[in-house]
């Protein structure tokens, strides 16, 4: 038997127990730009509640010339690190706009924030340092830990008496950097930044947020967790992604203090060895932040999809996670469920996912809801209304 038929067989044996509990992830096809209302393969319509479009940006007209515009003046692609010869004019002005936005001193690209994760722990702190990070912090963070030697303290989601007793068993090292998501994405709750701050302060500790899901979403002007608690220039290092609130593309971040931003264009491996974002994206992510600087329509206008659309649903009998954002977790508790509801859903029109462990606990089973300043209210209420139907159908 060739080395890989063993190997094979285990792999099959395991997908088909996969596919007999019910939880093999199909992926659905779509055949038309990402909206409020997507095209699926199949031909169906349906209206879009899983993309992670806050601002529905991601198939807007000026972002889409911009990109062009960009692809256009300035080419398709770097074919180059940053270092070597793959940084243009564009990607400096792109970190410079990303600073402002934050209002942090200097800014740094990835590909993606799963590279900005991963490549910032290793090299700024060692063995003789300590990370304590949040339970429920994304799988990017958990993985860019794990790379650097420093001692490792899990304090649980959200839990400041637990945070504090981490803080102090940590006093005995050279550093200390407190992590957190800024929204959690499963349950969409902020973490709490001004006790987090306090802690820190109290503790001497770094702090670090991921603003994937709350930046362009939470705070009174979309600025993110750092402007809903009036800490802004103040936390040490932001990681965040192009690809939700601003845009919907590929590509991530780090901004924060300048010697750190220094440090990590010297030693972090994935910005290192990696090619530089291309033209077009660092080109619509330009005019992303400066749509933003003009006008706060869009966060205003989330604002009120996300208030009026957890209250008919909470009204409507559903046990929604407590949230303050724009994620919607719709408990079902069971993982079976929360796959045979998403696809009754899509039958009434509604594209929705299940999740299930490992991407949350056993027995923590929902539907997470995602909303989007395109909805309009039509939009909502239909999506309330078939959540109903499918559910008094069971």
């Amino acid at each position: 038997m060739e080395p890989y038929k063993k190997f094979q067989q285990h792999l099959s044996s395991e997908l088909n127990e996969i596919r007999k509990a019910g939880l093999y992830k199909e992926e659905r096809i779509i055949a038309s730009p990402q909206s409020v209302s997507v095209k699926l393969a199949s031909g169906q319509e349906v209206l879009n509640f899983c993309a992670n479009s806050y601002l529905g940006l991601s198939d807007n007209p000026g972002l889409i010339a911009a990109a062009k515009e960009a692809m256009s003046s300035r080419g398709y692609g770097m074919s180059s690190v940053r270092f070597i010869c793959g940084t243009q004019d564009l990607h400096r002005q792109l970190e410079a706009s990303i600073a402002r936005f934050f209002g942090t001193e200097d800014t740094i690209l990835y590909a993606a924030c799963f590279d900005a994760n991963g490549g910032v722990f290793e090299p700024l702190f060692h063995d003789s340092d300590a990370i304590i990070s949040d339970a429920l912090n994304h799988a990017s963070i958990i993985d860019g830990v794990r790379l650097s030697k420093a001692v490792r303290y899990r304090y649980a989601n959200a839990d400041m008496g637990d945070l504090e007793e981490k803080l102090k068993e940590a006093q005995k090292h050279r550093f200390r950097l407190i992590v957190t998501d800024g929204v959690f994405s499963m349950d969409g709750n902020v973490a709490p930044m001004d006790k987090i701050y306090a802690l820190a302060q109290q503790y001497d500790a770094m702090i670090m947020v991921d603003e994937s899901h709350s930046a362009g979403v939470v705070g009174k002007t979309g600025h993110g967790v750092t402007e809903q608690y009036n800490l802004r220039g103040r936390v040490d290092i932001i990681t965040g992604t192009l690809g939700k609130a601003f845009g919907g593309a590929v590509g991530g971040f780090t901004t924060g203090r300048k010697e750190i931003i220094d440090m990590l264009r010297q030693r972090s491996r994935p910005y290192l060895f990696s090619n530089s974002l291309p033209p077009s994206v660092v080109g619509a992510g330009i005019y992303t932040f400066e749509l933003l600087e003009k006008s706060n329509e869009l966060q205003d206008r989330l604002h009120e999809n996300a208030a009026y659309f957890v209250k008919r649903m909470t009204d409507a009998g559903f046990d929604i996670k407590p949230t303050q954002s724009a994620i919607c977790a719709v408990m079902l508790y069971d993982a079976k469920l929360s796959q045979e509801m998403a696809r009754r859903l899509l039958d009434e029109g509604i594209y929705v996912t299940g999740f299930y462990y490992p991407v949350v606990p056993q027995g923590q089973a929902r539907i997470r809801v995602q909303l989007s300043a395109a909805h309009q209210r039509t939009h909502l209420d239909k999506c309330i209304a078939a959540f109903i139907k499918v559910r008094d159908e069971r």
